[in-house]
């Protein structure tokens, strides 16, 4: 018998501001680490796939898709009724129609249509009459591929709208679970057995067994031996020192994670809703990443540049290197970011110009300029009697700071005091049918104006995610112009992450202290321009528009998890950092590799049920752990690509 859950919601007329919108739908053992996890991958994670996704057998067979489910509109009213829905993401929205019911054929024989409904946010459904007046609305989140009727009824002369639950809907999020036990048991797993191989009655057998130069190779693996120092070896954008130096296996650590989890997401994270970009206002996991990398990448400028500057090297000798590597970023990143590289020559009508890596060149280049301006070679000759020595870190580059400061003044008079035809001034907006459809070819007001003056429409992002939810239909690119202002303050903050390693070199508590403190002061600027909502803030976060308060509240993360790596790898040597410490020393290469042959043979292949979430995830974390692998293989065989 067919579980009944009942949400109802009587007649009522309410402001049509609410949400929606409808989706439519180190060595050997590493090496048997890694053969475990896709392995596990593609075997276990396909056990939690999700059940059949046909109706009950109540109603006629219709398929359902990831991320849908079915509803019955059952109609006991004498007249048609329209029902209408809108998601709980979407801010300010019209309502968006769903279908007509017709009148009752007669009594006790209500009228019905089937619809197929969006489940990955909450919708607020409408029921008005003929004449369009308001007869109910109630808010529901369906679930994957349950099946549900919505009654429309008349009591007492007023009509009520229940929703039922019909067929419980099946656990979409099953496959993340199991995915995560895998991955977790299999860590866990290599941890013991690292553990034992250290034990000393097991360092005697092995060393009986196999001789003691085998024995150190397997004892100090590259897995992850906590006291273990690497050599120095070349970053993949800056140039490498010219002497060996010890280097902070956290930044690394650092940038494979966020290099790992970009890539996962890129593939498509599972077809998970939350694995996407957000569709305009918010965070999901997919927004986090990129920042953090341009984060870590000002970082690396300013301990790099000071080594080399230590060296002897001459800042016109590095200023050339800056540009030619900027150069090489933008070039690269053009040729990928468009589908049709390895089909055949491109079409200059309709080449997309801005892009992550391009959005990285231009980033690189502004910050390590300023970076030459202002860096010093030798810091141990400065006085730290001075009061003001607390503030060395800070006050020593007030020229930089004062460009970036004047950037972002740039940036805010451009955003909200720029005429744009057709549009309000500072409008932040995603257009299409949010701000009750009144500013539909408005999307993301001067920054996509500015766009499509200076690139053209033809030359920017065409299927912006602000469609999912929005319905947007006008191009806009999430790495335009204006958002590259705040791409080059959030390296800049990642630069100051530098400045305060290399100022409180060998503080650990010092450097942590002050991460810790630039992490809090970004919090509450976040807090205050966001006024702690998604939406109702002076300055929204919102990955499209790259936003003040975007790069606040991420740099505030950053700074934290920055912070906690550090303490964790650099400092108490409780973890290595793998397997992140791997394509974290390889950052480009497995970027462009993962771009290139995302449609390639094993991180690709055809599937049994493509509208299956597990078998997604599993394609999805082969494929990312392929890269893995294949960055530790580079790193062993000390590869590394640099540009």
């Amino acid at each position: 018998m067919a579980k009944r859950k009942v949400i109802k919601k009587s007649d009522g007329r309410e402001k049509q501001n609410q949400q929606g919108a409808m989706a439519p739908s180190q060595k050997p053992g590493l090496f048997f680490l890694a053969a475990s996890v896709l392995v596990a991958a593609v075997y276990v994670a396909p056990l939690a796939a999700e059940v059949s996704s046909f109706v009950s057998r109540h109603r006629k067979a219709i398929f359902l898709k990831m991320d849908e489910a079915s509803l019955r509109v059952n109609n006991e009213l004498d007249s048609e009724v329209m029902v209408s829905w809108m998601s709980e993401h979407c801010y300010q929205c019209l309502y968006q129609p769903l279908g007509a019911v017709p009148a009752r054929p007669g009594p006790g024989k209500p009228s019905w249509r089937d619809f197929i409904v969006s489940t990955q946010h909450g919708l607020t459904l409408q029921v008005n009459d003929s004449h369009s007046q308001q007869l109910c609305t109630v808010p529901f989140h369906f679930e994957e591929h349950g099946n549900y009727s919505l009654w429309v009824k008349n009591l007492n002369n007023t009509t009520d709208c229940a929703v039922i639950t019909d067929a419980d809907p099946v656990n979409s999020f099953i496959p993340i679970l199991v995915s995560f036990l895998v991955f977790a048991g299999l860590a866990i797993a290599f941890t013991i057995v690292k553990t034992i191989l250290r034990l000393d009655a097991v360092k005697g057998v092995i060393f009986r067994l196999g001789g003691s130069m085998e024995t150190e190779r397997l004892i100090n693996s590259e897995l992850g031996s906590p006291d273990r120092t690497v050599d120095s070896v070349t970053d993949n954008i800056l140039p490498p020192p010219p002497s060996p130096s010890k280097r902070l296996r956290s930044l690394d650590t650092f940038r494979g994670l966020s290099l790992v989890i970009m890539v996962f997401v890129n593939y498509g994270g599972g077809r998970y809703w939350f694995f996407r970009h957000e569709s305009w206002n918010g965070l999901t996991v997919a927004d986090l990443v990129f920042p953090w990398f341009v984060f870590i990448m000002g970082t690396s400028i300013a301990l790099s540049f000071n080594s080399m500057l230590r060296a002897g090297s001459t800042r016109y000798s590095l200023l050339w290197k800056v540009v030619w590597r900027s150069v090489q970023l933008f070039v690269i990143g053009v040729i990928i970011i468009n589908p049709n590289y390895c089909q055949g020559p491109l079409s200059w009508g309709s080449l997309r110009i801005p892009g992550v890596l391009q959005r990285l060149a231009w980033s690189y280049l502004v910050v390590a300029c300023l970076d030459l301006l202002v860096a010093r070679g030798r810091l141990d000759t400065l006085s730290m009697d001075a009061w003001w020595s607390r503030g060395y870190d800070i006050l020593l580059y007030w020229p930089a700071w004062l460009c970036v400061l004047l950037l972002e003044v740039m940036w805010l008079c451009f955003t909200f005091l720029l005429p744009v035809p057709g549009c309000p001034t500072g409008y932040l907006g995603p257009g299409g049918i949010g701000d009750m459809g009144l500013y539909s070819n408005c999307t993301g007001g001067a920054a996509g104006f500015i766009d499509r003056l200076l690139l053209g429409r033809s030359h920017i992002y065409q299927t912006p995610s602000s469609r999912v939810i929005y319905a947007t239909q006008v191009p806009y690119d999430p790495e335009g112009v204006l958002g590259s202002i705040n791409s080059i303050v959030m390296a800049f903050l990642g630069l100051q992450a530098g400045k305060i390693i290399l100022h409180y070199r060998d503080l650990h508590s010092s450097i942590i202290s002050r991460f810790l403190t630039w992490g809090l002061m970004l919090g509450i600027i976040s807090a205050i321009l966001t006024k702690c909502s998604r939406d109702e803030g002076f300055i929204p976060v919102n990955k499209n528009l790259w936003s003040l308060s975007y790069v606040t509240t991420l740099a505030c993360l950053a700074f934290v998890l920055l912070s906690v790596v550090y303490y964790t790898v650099d400092v108490k040597k409780w973890w290595s950092g793998a397997p992140f410490y791997y394509p974290g020393m390889n950052s480009i290469l497995v970027y462009v590799g993962h771009e290139v042959f995302e449609e390639y043979f094993p991180f690709h292949w055809r599937m049994t049920n493509s509208q299956s979430h597990a078998e997604h995830l599993t394609q999805n974390l082969v494929a990312t752990s392929i890269w893995v692998f294949i960055s530790f293989v580079l790193y062993r065989k000390r590869i590394f690509w640099k540009i």
